[in-house]
């Protein structure tokens, strides 16, 4: 495969991307142009003008949140103190690492566009960490998203000031020897490049793209695996058949539809199935096509995250304009997030369904139960599908919507937030568990071809079986199988078969 520039580098002058987020969990490069540099100047040119003009400024001459009616620190290196200090309150585990610097380039990008009047050295400081392994250490909770991810960033900023922890090469250690580690020098900030650094919600936005980007290729695997369930079962794919699924009028069941015909071109039917299959089966291109039109959905609020500003307050130079408002509400990610975490339920759900139907000999058309080589000897995929069940449950129990649950905090200041934070994080975790139960479903149906399931009729789903069959050993006698449900997740998530 061909590598071109936009695989190993990000510019700032371009909206982002979702792969451009999965790759920042490794080096990048992170690009400033002519065009950034000028804008990001201007801002600043513009901020400095304020100083000491009449006009009030939130956080450039006040106090934070509530206490906004109060003059903030007269001198600029004490009010980036005064921003960060009180932030230092999160507690729990650290954010994953993929997360904290996916955030991080949310973050520049956004203070890149020149609507925050950032330092210049701000930008061009955090884009020289991109080129390193340094990820600041970001404490889970702390954050209701509705000022920003406020704590959360907080931890991320001192960290890049040398204060608290940072991981380099995966280890954990005190920031500042981090940050020599990697070659940085501590980033210099003022009242207003703490604020800014702070005043936004990064890291929801890019939990919501990560989970967003795990949780399409679960969902175009459990397509491919239902096809080959099909195959394998000898069921007749009539009910993926085009005329059916355009009088069903949805375009997410018109789409997957047509991926499963593709799939499952040549695949000729056993005759020894009953006219029509379970719901897991028969109606899957219409509950896996719901899944995408929801996706699709969530695909244009990252999209519009990820091409927006994050702040406040914004400075429009052109405009002699300082414009107070809320563009740091994350309604619209904790929205698409709890929708993501309802997909994975749903998905998590059928690739149970379809496993529980797999062992099980009165509905596999007369395969072993538990597709055991040898049943009581051995056991075969018991324990998976034990395990199974408790993915299930623990998806369903961490469905319940997070945008749903506003409490008033800081003096009534925030009086409504969307918790877009926990939802986007909540949607992560589950997008890990959806990742699992692709992989069970997928070793139960290498394991289903071990012991005497047919040779699929079909191209591609001989295709897919050959694959798994490759990477993974038939379960003959039985073995310990939890690596092998990572190895099967990883052959079907990535599609390269």
């Amino acid at each position: 495969m061909t590598t071109t520039a936009s695989d190993t580098s990000v510019d700032l002058g371009s909206p982002l991307t979702v792969p451009q987020l999965q790759r920042a969990s490794a080096p990048l490069e992170v690009l400033a142009g002519q065009a950034v540099r000028e804008r990001v100047a201007r801002g600043r040119a513009y901020l400095r003008t304020l100083v000491d003009d009449d006009r009030p400024v939130y956080g450039l001459k006040t106090g934070f949140g509530a206490l906004v009616g109060y003059a903030g620190r007269s001198s600029a290196a004490d009010q980036c103190d005064n921003t960060l200090a009180h932030l230092g309150a999160g507690q729990g585990p650290d954010l994953p690492l993929d997360v904290a610097r996916a955030a991080l380039l949310v973050r520049t990008w956004s203070l890149a566009q020149g609507l925050s009047g950032v330092s210049a050295h701000v930008v061009s400081g955090l884009a020289a960490m991109f080129a390193t392994t340094f990820v600041p250490a970001i404490p889970r909770y702390g954050s209701v998203g509705a000022s920003g991810d406020l704590i959360p960033l907080a931890y991320a900023a001192q960290a890049l000031r040398g204060r608290g922890h940072a991981y380099v090469d995966g280890v954990r250690r005190p920031a500042f020897e981090a940050l020599t580690t990697a070659g940085l020098s501590p980033l210099e900030l003022d009242g207003r490049d703490a604020l800014a650094l702070v005043n936004g919600t990064s890291v929801t936005t890019a939990a919501t793209a990560l989970s967003l980007a795990s949780i399409r290729a679960s969902h175009r695997a459990l397509t491919d695996l239902t096809c080959l369930l099909v195959d394998l079962l000898g069921a007749d794919p009539g009910f993926a058949d085009a005329r059916l699924i355009s009088a069903f009028g949805h375009a997410g069941a018109v789409s997957v539809g047509e991926s499963m015909r593709t799939t499952l071109a040549g695949c000729t039917p056993s005759g020894t199935r009953a006219l029509q299959e379970p719901y897991s089966i028969r109606c899957a291109p219409q509950l896996l096509g719901a899944a995408e039109d929801a996706l699709r959905y969530v695909d244009g609020v990252v999209a519009a995250d990820l091409g927006g500003v994050s702040d406040n307050p914004l400075f429009f130079p052109d405009d002699d304009l300082v414009a107070h408002g809320g563009n740091f509400f994350g309604q619209p990610a904790a929205y698409a997030a709890d929708v993501l975490a309802m997909v994975t339920a749903s998905l998590g759900n059928v690739a149970e369904r379809q496993l529980d139907l797999l062992v099980d000999p009165s509905r596999n058309t007369g395969l072993p139960p538990m597709l055991a080589a040898g049943p009581g000897q051995q056991h075969g995929l018991q324990g998976v599908q034990l395990a199974t069940t408790a993915f299930v449950a623990e998806i369903r129990r961490n469905v319940l919507p997070a945008s749903t649950q506003s409490l008033p905090t800081n003096l009534h200041n925030q009086d409504v937030v969307p918790f877009g934070t926990q939802a986007a994080l909540r949607s992560y975790d589950l997008a890990g568990l959806l990742r699992l139960l692709c992989g069970s479903l997928a070793l139960g149906l290498r394991q289903a071809a071990h012991v005497g399931a047919r040779r699929p009729t079909a191209p591609r789903c001989a295709a897919l079986l050959d694959a798994l069959a490759e990477a993974i050993e038939p379960v003959d006698p039985d073995r310990p199988l939890d690596e092998d449900v990572r190895v099967a997740a990883e052959v079907v998530v990535a599609g390269e078969w």
